[in-house]
């Protein structure tokens, strides 16, 4: 068996999925599987025919009450199976390869949005448009091809290759998936997980830095207190010793929180913006940091986070790794764009795997649809340019 048979194969621009041999006087294997796809065309489409003119356009004029809406995406959804079964009969019968559309979330996004997207899902449109172009063809078809199976037998295969090359043009012009739909379904998908597991992340991180910092500075502290309560009449020094112990504990573990704080959300960066929350990251850096923010309104607070621990992980590698002398943060606008560039004068060699977190920053910014590019040549300098899809901010966060 070839391999062109033992795996399916896509369609061919110009021609069928599979290879078909040429039509000829004769008759085939592939000229009857033709000839019964043309004859089974008149019940089929008529049946999708009646199927769309009852349910989705009863489900279209009913969108003026209630029930319009769910009547009409119930309807679309079955559109969607009517279209997979006329994919497999174009599959078996005329050799037409076409790639199932992905399927549509489930009701775990919440009634109204699961409503939404099955009204405007462009397959289910698509197989509806086919479902009501086809009864007309169908019958075509079957008249053409049950006639000429009587009249015009001995050039039925010829008319019977040209009618189902039709068919297939008609398979894979509306019932094929979008490219592009699919492709951005991917997409998003995948960026998807990137979310959900750099959230899975950053609240393991909490909890470690709480359980190892903060909380077991506080356990500490409550056990000083608690021998020094018992030492407070035996040995009132003693005591007094232990409890200024206690006050050191008490201001190392407000410390900690509050750069557990800073990590999860600094409030200077809620209520003064980029400037200023780049300004103090800066600040800490072992690097001399010069800070340029040239915005002139504020994005929306989630790019501004995203922006800001961009920055923040940027500004932390070049302490820890690049042996700089200088470094400087840009950040500015270009139409519907926030872009970061930040540049240090170290010795380089910076790359995506180079295990510094460079590709989490990286995956970070893709799940929002933005770019990370690293430019870090051996002996430097390192740029890294940032972009991040531009969102105006909303009233309530203002």
């Amino acid at each position: 068996m070839t391999e062109r048979h033992s795996r399916p194969m896509r369609a061919a621009p110009d021609g069928d999925g599979d290879r078909l041999p040429p039509a000829r006087f004769a008759y085939d294997r592939h000229t009857w599987k033709e000839i019964a796809h043309l004859l089974a065309n008149f019940p089929v489409s008529l049946i999708g025919f009646v199927y769309v003119v009852t349910v989705l356009f009863t489900g279209f004029w009913l969108t003026v009450t209630v029930i319009g809406f769910p009547l009409l995406a119930a309807g679309l959804t079955g559109a969607r199976l009517l279209g997979r079964m006329e994919r497999a009969r174009a599959r078996k019968l005329l050799g037409v390869r076409v790639d199932e559309p992905s399927p549509l979330p489930g009701r775990g996004t919440g009634f109204l949005p699961w409503l939404w997207m099955r009204v405007k899902d462009p397959v289910g449109w698509r197989t509806v448009l086919y479902d009501f172009i086809r009864l007309p063809w169908g019958i075509l078809t079957f008249v053409a091809t049950l006639t000429s199976l009587f009249v015009l037998w001995p050039v039925l295969p010829f008319i019977a290759r040209g009618l189902a090359n039709a068919d297939r043009a008609m398979v894979r012009g509306l019932l094929s998936p979008s490219d592009e739909l699919e492709r951005r379904i991917a997409e998003l998908e995948s960026d998807r997980g990137v979310v959900v597991d750099t959230a899975n992340a950053d609240l393991r991180r909490i909890e470690r830095d709480l359980h190892d910092g903060a909380q077991a500075r506080l356990v500490n502290l409550a056990m000083g207190l608690g021998l020094a309560k018992e030492k407070l009449l035996e040995d009132p020094d003693q005591a007094a010793e232990m409890v200024a112990e206690a006050h050191g504990e008490v201001k190392l573990a407000l410390q900690e929180l509050r750069d557990l704080a800073r990590g999860i959300h600094p409030a200077v960066l809620t209520d003064r913006g980029l400037d200023a929350a780049l300004s103090a990251v800066a600040s800490r850096c072992t690097v001399p940091v010069k800070v340029t923010v040239d915005l002139g309104t504020r994005p929306a607070a989630a790019i501004e986070g995203i922006a800001y621990f961009t920055v923040s992980e940027l500004l932390q590698n070049i302490s820890k790794h690049s042996a700089a002398r200088t470094a400087s943060v840009e950040v500015w606008r270009a139409k519907d764009r926030l872009l970061i560039q930040v540049e240090d004068n170290g010795r380089g060699g910076a790359r995506l795997d180079g295990g510094t977190g460079m590709q989490g920053l990286a995956d970070r910014l893709d799940a929002v649809d933005g770019l990370f590019v690293i430019e870090s040549p051996q002996g430097g300098p390192t740029v890294v340019t940032a972009e991040l899809p531009w969102r105006d901010r909303a009233p309530a966060e203002r």
